[in-house]
């Protein structure tokens, strides 16, 4: 396709390339492939659950290899807290306080969220704090005062909460102070991501709220680290403006703005494998702002975090003792025979039904080849209920089937057959990753080879009154860790207890015990 000066101009500002925008337009124009899903990974078929004695070996395996290793937490925090606040916005559009009360509200409308929501307001960790905020004369009408505290709680003179990220949001309440989700991050490194009372963290925010986080760094910071005993080193970078992509009409025209300019959108959180990509450590543990734990449960979830960097740790040993062997080309036939077994039936890997017929030197190239890649051992939790991804045995375009973590807008939602693997799943994504970046040389992959751009995801948006089709990005634990060797572990569902609606932050798991 040709493109007109003004637009070549406008795409090369933004720091794209015009090849990359004419991917980008062919992937809406000919959609986005559909996955082919061939089972739900289940335990004992993809999934590992390990046996106490397993649990106890690779917590030895961590805390004795960790002293030799560069570790880092890396946390995607650049995520507004707007979505969590969505059904407060409603409310606050709907309700009239001339016309009736809250409760005549919520009879009328049988709104769920917002009885919740006002059935528990005093367990919210920032209920003392807007309450401290509001005249006397409001606090001795019950109905005033709960007007007043959502508006207080919203309200761009007030907290302004929607405007927030959701990781400087406050999650927990300990009596005297409330914590928020950034700041329990610090705490969460301090119990698994720490070596000689030390702990690096890497964060993933918007521009315009850096100066937010790094203000609530200097105001916890020491009293974090005096409670901890660790010191830390904290970081930040921003999704990077070459990794947002272009907006088009529905029949896949470049989309202008009333204002006559090209609609760039941010690719969504798969464009963070280019910040993960430019981070370097040994061993990183990703994990989600949102999901976090009040501190005086941080241990059991710590346990869970050192076991799966143990796991990995081992059979990362085991994957650079073959590499080395293939490398040097000094492998015996009963070490192929051993890599393969080791293959199979420690990293779930489908062998190519060929194998047999390969010759010597095609079996080390391709054995090489599995090898190759950085390996990522991921945490599973029981399916609860819960939208959103799962692990999958999934078939790739040339037929070989491995271990995917998979969306639903993956899944073609015409084909039963699909969706009906789909519902299968018995465990859930909680994000809960430790990942091995280097080969066996020491040397840092380059995580950007590792990505398949096929499993991308269109969205139809609008813009105005304006229906536009967006892009987004191969997901971070998806199409951008397709090609990753991957592990699949049962996890304690205990350990996931993400924010997703304000009213998440009642649960038990986010009530502090006083």
């Amino acid at each position: 396709m040709n493109f007109t000066d003004q637009e070549i101009n406008e795409i090369k500002n933004h720091g794209l390339t015009l090849d990359q925008v004419k991917s980008q337009i062919e992937l809406f124009v000919n959609g986005v492939p559909n996955v082919k899903l061939v089972a739900p990974a289940t335990v004992s078929d993809g999934i590992f659950k390990l046996s106490d004695d397993a649990e106890l070996q690779y917590l030895d395996a961590y805390e004795r290899k960790k002293q030799e290793l560069d570790l880092l937490k890396f946390t995607p925090a650049s995520g507004a807290a707007s979505r969590m606040f969505k059904k407060i916005y409603q409310f606050l559009e709907e309700y009239n306080p001339e016309k009736e009360s809250i409760d005549a509200f919520l009879e009328r409308t049988g709104d769920k969220h917002m009885k919740a929501f006002f059935d528990g307001y005093e367990n919210f960790p920032f209920y003392h704090h807007i309450m401290d905020k509001l005249d006397k004369e409001v606090l001795e009408d019950k109905n005033a005062k709960k007007y007043a505290f959502i508006k207080t709680m919203m309200a761009a003179d007030g907290e302004d909460y929607g405007s927030l990220p959701k990781g400087l949001i406050p999650f927990h309440y300990y009596g005297c102070y409330k914590a928020t989700a950034f700041e329990e991050h610090l705490h969460e490194a301090a119990a698994y991501a720490a070596k000689n009372d030390h702990a690096s963290l890497h964060f993933t925010v918007s521009p315009e709220h850096e100066e937010a986080f790094r203000k609530e760094y200097d105001t916890i910071h020491a009293s974090v680290s005096n409670t901890t005993g660790v010191n830390f080193d904290v970081s930040y970078s921003f999704q990077k403006p070459e990794t947002d992509t272009v907006a088009v009409t529905m029949d896949n025209k470049l989309y202008r703005q009333e204002n006559g300019e090209l609609l760039f959108r941010p690719g969504g959180h798969g464009a963070l494998i280019e910040n993960l990509n430019d981070v370097d450590a040994d061993l990183i543990f990703i994990k989600n702002i949102d999901n976090v734990l009040v501190q005086d449960q941080i241990q059991a979830l710590a346990r869970s975090k050192r076991i799966l960097a143990g796991l990995l740790l081992e059979k990362q040993e085991q994957v650079f003792k073959y590499a080395k062997l293939l490398a040097e080309d000094n492998i015996t036939d009963a070490q192929l025979d051993e890599l393969v077994t080791f293959l199979k039936e420690d990293f779930s890997t489908r062998i190519d039904k060929d194998y047999g017929s390969f010759s010597q030197s095609e079996k080390k190239t391709y054995l090489a080849e599995l090898l190759d890649r950085p390996i990522r051992v991921c945490g599973m939790v029981k399916n609860e209920g819960e939208p959103g991804g799962g692990p999958f045995w999934v078939e790739d375009e040339s037929g070989k089937v491995a271990l995917q973590i998979i969306e639903s807008a993956q899944v073609n939602e015409k084909d039963a057959d699909q969706q009906e693997i789909f519902k299968q799943s018995t465990h859930f994504n909680p994000v809960d990753i430790v990942a091995g970046v280097r080969n066996y040389k020491g040397e840092k992959y380059n995580l950007l080879d590792y990505v398949n751009p096929d499993l991308a995801f269109i969205a139809y948006k609008t813009d105005g009154s304006n229906e536009i089709k967006a892009l987004e990005l191969p997901g971070l634990w998806n199409g951008a860790m397709a090609r990753w060797n991957t592990l699949f572990v049962e996890v304690p569902l205990e350990t996931f207890n993400p924010v997703k609606t304000v009213n998440d932050l009642l649960k038990p798991a986010h009530q502090a015990q006083s």
